[in-house]
């Protein structure tokens, strides 16, 4: 028989119990990123639907860890097969998440709506996908704690299991970002979790057989529940401080770096990785600190002090260095280059405070662990305590603080709490942990008073985001002194600014570039985009517009005298003021206009949830690069448009071809092809080299009446479509359908091997952040129409004089 109080974990199996954490922890970032990726499509990509998600997810974490050691008694069963069962359970809800989805659709689709009740119909989503499994994942740490003395040497242990897990994250977090989920799709990542799943279980229930349990020396359960290290209040206060600045600085932090380095599904899986990598580091070296320091209360307190500092110097490094480091990621083709280099930035600006927060959680465990503890209320208890002040500061900062106080302040106020926390856990405690007497307690003491007021000083180095930062993103250091930035604005859900060219330009910037502009070339598209999208449909007295962008393209529409009632979704609150300000002259102040509606909403989530139906559909200039647009260019999002189509209505799409490759456009075109069979592509050239494109599909055979639009255009009330158009070069409708540059029958060839873009898969976003360096337009425009050489017999309706100037206008922009 064993003797009490010997260690209940044999050290040989240990190691073995750290791999387990490795392989939870990569299952679990798995899913967080396939279940959120999955339930944006439902409930949308916006700051409140993201906010929503994120606490849900951790709110889940947080009441597992509290409620298991509460619910499974501590000697019911052995810890392992318990650990086991949970990983068995998570990957069951995952499946169910998986194959159950398209019911959750419907079923939000038929009841989803806006204001409060939308909010709250969006929460009720995330909690039925989400809250069952992230109250098993919360569950795991705890559950596996009762296998280990709540000594220095097993709550050491703890920490390292809890580094493992992280480890696991960065791995998960890499393998479905950069791999599974560009190469496979969602239902296939969701396959590899459960089978880590699977394997975690089994590997548990093994050990379990030839590691049997051996109960600890238990306090007397009154006396338990009165224990508690004196000033324990303080570590729990702190510990869900360092969560909330944590996690606030995580998201303050994630929207300066996708600026920098693109916002690309790339970007955003390697700085969760790059966090990850330094909480685990960090938990590592708190759990080795924490076994052998006498006093890891006050190793904590002067853990938080010193996040401070690692504030100051992400700060800086975010706004006063990396910006302007000599890098132009154009300079290279290889898109793995620049994942490099961003990769090495990241860490050089990221990893200091990372590794703080990741040693907080093992030290803090060590400061409240006292001998015959239950080791799973030990665990539950630390572990709720900094999730919920991770839910906190991650809805705090998403949602308030940068809207509220932009970048700048927020991380000034992230540092006082951080001090705040630091003083709050040295000067309480025990009478042993107590600075000491006499001369000792005032060097003490004035060391504390002295860091306080450092951490203040620290405050005031931190800098606004530069505004050629939000303006030009990764090419900022550039574009320094070529551009007068008059305007930049933290919003929701992205930065935006407007700067002015020497010669007068005007850009409009989101997600750190140009996103629209007075450019001829840029004009010229938006106003081909608008003003086909209402002279070719049968009637457009009802358009929607998706995304506002600049407003020229809204602008466009809005001056058909046709149209009576015009929608524009636009995601970001801050756009409409923005626009209306800078670009009015451009855009025939739309916003002003009384016949158009702005709905702030992700477009995707106002489709689902409308049951309005309009005559006409476009998009106003995407970046399907950025993370989130590509769900905007899915072959379902595209059937989505075409319900809500009147008869003889018809959609228009932007595609890019700067910034893109050839594998992203072909994905683009052949969608959008399998959703309108009969689908046209127009050119937009710039100095006759290929630039952008306009897509058009209807239910039916398009067919145009060149001369009926000709007449439309000669008309009094038409004369601001006339004006606009001969803004941009073309002079009659001629011109405009000139740009005629193939059809889907024509490119069929071509797109052979497109892959196409589907929910399940989202292939876009992960095609186009793979070229969005690149600039190729002009190649990519020219092996296209080596497959467009004939002319449309049957798009066309025109008089023979029409039909032949059609004919030399297609020629001669083709170049032909």
């Amino acid at each position: 028989m064993v003797r009490e109080g010997d260690l209940m974990t044999p050290r040989r199996f240990l190691p073995g119990l750290l791999l387990l954490f490795v392989g939870s922890g990569c299952a679990a970032l798995i899913y967080e990123i396939v279940w959120f990726q999955l339930l944006q499509l439902v409930i949308g990509s916006s700051a409140v639907s993201m906010g929503v998600l994120l606490g849900t997810f951790m709110g889940g974490m947080c009441l597992g860890s509290l409620l298991l050691p509460r619910l499974a008694a501590a000697r019911a069963q052995h810890p392992l097969r318990v650990y086991a069962c949970l990983e068995i359970a998570i990957g069951i809800i995952a499946l169910l998440v998986l194959f159950g989805m398209p019911l959750l659709n419907t079923a939000y689709t038929l009841l989803g709506g806006t204001g409060i009740v939308g909010i709250l119909l969006r929460g009720v989503a995330a909690g039925i996908c989400l809250l069952p499994p992230t109250l098993l994942m919360g569950a795991t740490l705890p559950a596996i704690s009762r296998w280990v003395e709540s000594t220095p040497e097993g709550v050491s242990w703890l920490g390292f299991f809890y580094g493992g897990n992280i480890a696991g994250g960065v791995i998960g977090s890499l393998l479905a970002g950069f791999y599974l989920l560009r190469v496979h799709d969602l239902a296939f990542a969701t396959y590899v979790g459960v089978t880590l799943n699977v394997t975690v279980a089994a590997s548990a229930w093994v050990i379990a057989n030839h590691a049997p349990f051996i109960e600890q020396r238990a306090m007397d359960p009154q006396s338990a529940s009165h224990a508690r290290v004196p000033g324990a209040w303080a570590v729990y206060v702190a510990i869900a401080l360092s969560g909330m600045t944590a996690l606030a600085a995580e998201v303050i932090w994630t929207r300066v770096l996708s600026l920098l380095f693109g916002a690309t599904v790339y970007t955003f899986s390697l700085i969760l990785a790059v966090f990850l990598f330094g909480l685990g580091i960090g938990s590592s070296i708190g759990s080795a600190i924490g076994r052998s320091v006498a006093k890891p209360r006050v190793a904590f307190g002067w853990c938080q002090m010193l996040l401070c500092s690692a504030f100051a110097w992400t700060a800086f490094m975010l706004t006063q260095s990396l910006p302007f480091w000599l890098v132009n990621p154009a300079i290279s083709t290889d898109p793995w280059f620049n994942f490099q280099l961003d990769f090495v930035r990241c860490l050089w600006a990221v990893l200091p405070g990372a590794i703080l927060w990741g040693a907080s959680f093992p030290l803090a465990l060590a400061a409240v662990a006292f001998p015959g503890q239950d080791p799973a209320r030990l665990v539950g208890g630390v572990y709720a305590a900094n999730t919920v002040g991770a839910i906190v500061g991650s809805l705090a900062a998403s949602l308030l603080l940068v809207v509220w106080l932009g970048s700048q302040h927020a991380q000034q106020a992230l540092i006082l709490i951080s001090a705040l926390s630091g003083l709050l856990v040295l000067s309480t405690g025990t009478p042993e942990e107590a600075p000491g007497r006499g001369s000792t307690a005032f060097a003490s003491t004035l060391v504390v008073v002295v860091a306080a007021a450092g951490a203040g000083l620290l405050s005031r180095t931190v800098h606004p985001v530069p505004e050629i930062l939000a303006a030009y993103g990764r090419y900022a250091a550039t574009r320094i002194g070529s551009a007068d930035v008059i305007y930049m604005g933290e919003g929701w859900n992205a930065t935006v600014a407007v700067s002015r060219l020497p010669g007068g330009v005007l850009n409009y910037h989101n997600a750190g570039k140009v996103q629209a502009s007075s450019e001829p070339q840029d004009m010229r598209l938006q106003r081909m985009l608008g003003h086909m999208t209402t002279l070719i449909p049968r009637q457009a007295k009802k358009v929607l517009v998706i995304g506002c962008g600049a407003g020229v393209t809204a602008g466009a529409v809005s001056i058909d005298p046709a149209v009576e009632d015009e929608t524009i979704a636009e995601i970001e609150p801050l756009v409409p003021a923005v626009i209306s300000k800078y670009f009015g002259d451009q855009n025939f102040r739309v916003v002003d206009n009384p016949k158009v509606r702005i709905r702030v909403d992700d477009a995707r989530h106002f489709l689902l949830t409308t049951k309005e139906t309009f005559d006409a559909i476009t998009s106003d200039p995407l970046d399907p690069w950025v993370k989130g647009a590509a769900m905007l260019y899915t072959r379902e999002f595209f059937d989505i448009a075409k319900a809500h189509l009147n008869p003889g209505g018809a959609v228009t799409l932007f595609v890019q071809l700067y910034e893109s490759n050839t594998e992203a456009v072909k994905s683009e075109i052949a969608t959008f092809f399998e959703a309108f069979p009969q689908g046209i592509v127009w050119g937009n050239t710039n100095n006759g080299a290929g630039y952008d494109l306009v897509l058009l599909g209807q239910a039916e055979a398009t067919r145009i009446d060149v001369d009926a639009v000709q007449r439309r255009l000669h008309r009094p009330e038409y004369a601001p479509v006339a004006d606009s158009l001969r803004e941009i070069g073309m002079h009659s409708a001629v011109d405009l359908f000139s740009t005629f540059a193939g059809t889907a029958g024509d490119l069929a060839p071509w797109l052979k091997d497109a892959a196409i873009n589907r929910d399940r898969n989202l292939r876009l976003q992960f095609l186009a952040g793979l070229g969005f360096n690149l600039y190729q337009s002009d190649v990519i425009y020219s092996n296209m129409l080596a497959y467009a050489g004939h002319f449309p017999e049957s798009l066309f309706i025109a008089s023979p004089q029409t039909m032949e100037a059609l004919r030399q206008g297609i020629r001669r922009e083709q170049g032909r």
